[in-house]
């Protein structure tokens, strides 16, 4: 599933096709994603302008000029991709050359000038929903998250504060996005081998100067992840089709039996599974 750098590389590649554009129209080739669609969904988003586009957690947010936002979830397999565009170095150029549509193009938006936006999910996983936009702290999809760990909100006194006394591991913990929003599995495992954290360690206790350092890596780790856009497993593609290429700089994640990247660590990475998922670490690095 995609996480934090993937879904804000997909935002930053719709920006060009979609904010400040209107929908032309938006086409639902099917009733349903994981959950069924909003009730009129279709003409609520026809003729409606982006006015902006945003990411919370995992989540896209399409902001309309009707007071509506679109909340968009790409699931297990979900990707949005955009055709019709031309050079996008080039703002406002657009074209009609569009492939044709395929079996699981289960959502389109024909955006006014051109551009076509297409969302593709072969498991259906996905999810979108409409909402007020000023409501949009109370959707049940979005009330209970965390702090953005790019924004200002999540710093090492925060993180101390919702850690103390947790008996759950320290992973556990920051896969919980009522802790920090937007984390998942790759980049906790990143994170933690950077900072020299265990994963097994219980969260309350982790002393710190270990915490300030967790979050700092936590913080380099997604931004290095978002310059790269972000991890190619299985079906994550960019909005433009490319490939992400951040698994090329993985210190653990996937690599179990190779050797740590820590120069002159005598380790190989080691694979446990905590909570039904795979977890990588290097046992002399990690304590």
């Amino acid at each position: 599933m995609p996480e934090l750098p993937e879904v804000e590389t997909v935002r930053r590649g719709l920006v060009a096709a979609m904010e400040g554009q209107v929908i032309a129209r938006a086409e639902l080739r099917r009733g349903d994603l994981r959950w069924p669609f909003p009730p009129d969904m279709a003409a609520r988003l026809t003729a409606a302008r982006v006015t902006q586009l945003r990411r919370r957690s995992k989540y896209l947010l399409v902001d309309l000029d009707r007071g509506e936002s679109l909340i968009i979830h790409l699931g297990m397999s979900g990707r949005m991709v955009i055709s019709g565009l031309d050079a996008p170095h080039v703002p406002g150029q657009f074209h009609h050359d569009h492939p044709a549509i395929e079996k699981h193009d289960h959502v389109i938006f024909h955006m006014e000038q051109g551009a076509r936006v297409t969302f593709n999910d072969p498991r259906r996983f996905g999810a979108m929903d409409l909402c007020a936009t000023d409501q949009l702290d109370r959707h049940p999809l979005l009330a209970s998250i965390g702090p953005e760990p790019l924004g200002n909100g999540f710093h090492a006194d925060y993180l101390a504060t919702r850690l103390a006394g947790r008996k759950t591991p320290i992973k556990a913990a920051l896969l919980d996005q009522r802790i920090v929003a937007g984390l998942g599995n790759i980049y906790v495992c990143e994170a933690l081998f950077r900072a020299g954290i265990h994963p097994e360690r219980l969260a309350g206790q982790i002393n710190g100067v270990q915490i300030a350092a967790l979050t700092d890596e936590i913080r380099a780790t997604l931004l290095e992840a978002i310059e790269a856009g972000g991890s190619s497993l299985r079906d994550y593609r960019q909005a433009n089709g490319e490939l992400g290429y951040f698994q090329h700089a993985f210190r653990v994640y996937g690599r179990e039996g190779a050797p740590c990247v820590t120069p002159d660590c005598p380790e190989t990475v080691r694979r446990i599974v905590q909570s039904g998922r795979s977890t990588f670490y290097c046992p002399s690095c990690q304590r």
